[in-house]
């Protein structure tokens, strides 16, 4: 059987701190890209910003420098 890995998918509350979320990610050297919010998220905008597993702390720490407010939910992917 297969594990799962966890995704990090950072959550915010306007489209606007999303957008300037993947901005601090590009400047900072990060992977991650904007995807829609997932249904079960409880999301208050419509878009989210999924990184790699082992960038999650260090973009956490990096968008609350830069004062963008965000919400941290783990998806599950892969089979099953």
């Amino acid at each position: 059987m297969e594990s799962r890995r966890l995704n990090p998918v950072f959550l915010f509350d306007t489209t606007h701190h999303a957008l300037w979320a993947e901005e601090i990610a590009r400047e900072c050297g990060f992977a991650a890209q904007v995807v829609p919010a997932p249904a079960g998220a409880d999301a208050k905008c419509d878009l989210a910003l999924e990184a790699l597993p082992e960038d999650a702390a260090p973009l956490g720490d990096a968008l609350r420098e830069a004062g963008v407010a965000f919400r941290l939910y783990a998806e599950r992917a892969g089979p099953g």
